[in-house]
């Protein structure tokens, strides 16, 4: 590079560090296909972009514009805003009513989900061989036994 070709461009965009930025985004556009608007005379896409600048025949927004474009990852898109949308009408929309409704169903959600653990725990102590008795509360049909004397003494 000519320093010739440098020193006329800092007097187009004074700052050096967005110099090489401006002059790497338009090379980068030459080697992609761009058009030339100078004369290449032989010269690599770096110098054409710089001699470009130099010259003006560029608009150095564009550029600075194209380089913030593929240096972002993520492209923020203009899109209209929504109202925020009723949670009760979001929550119908799953089969709740409510508040009211999702807390009621929540706590039969918990008590289905207990019933169905004391009857897995029940069905694998009867697997082991243990005997289940009738819940203390249960008492119909149930016969009172009289209670074993265990007062034998062990000697």
């Amino acid at each position: 590079m000519a320093r010739i070709t440098v020193e006329d461009c800092i007097l187009r965009i004074p700052n050096r560090f967005e110099l090489v930025l401006a002059a790497s985004q338009r090379a980068r556009d030459i080697s992609a296909g761009g058009s030339l608007t100078v004369d290449r005379d032989n010269d690599k896409n770096p110098v054409v972009a710089l001699r470009e600048i130099a010259e003006e025949t560029v608009d150095s927004e564009a550029l600075e514009q194209a380089l913030i474009l593929s240096l972002q990852r993520h492209v923020e898109q203009d899109e209209p805003e929504e109202e925020d949308t009723d949670l009760i009408t979001v929550g119908e929309g799953f089969g709740l009513a409510g508040p009211e409704a999702a807390a009621s169903g929540d706590q039969t959600l918990v008590e289905q989900e207990i019933a169905e653990d004391v009857l897995a725990v029940g069905e694998e102590a009867v697997e082991a061989g243990a005997e289940i008795s009738e819940a203390p509360g249960d008492e119909e049909g149930t016969e009172e036994e009289e209670p074993e004397d265990d007062s034998e003494e062990i000697g």
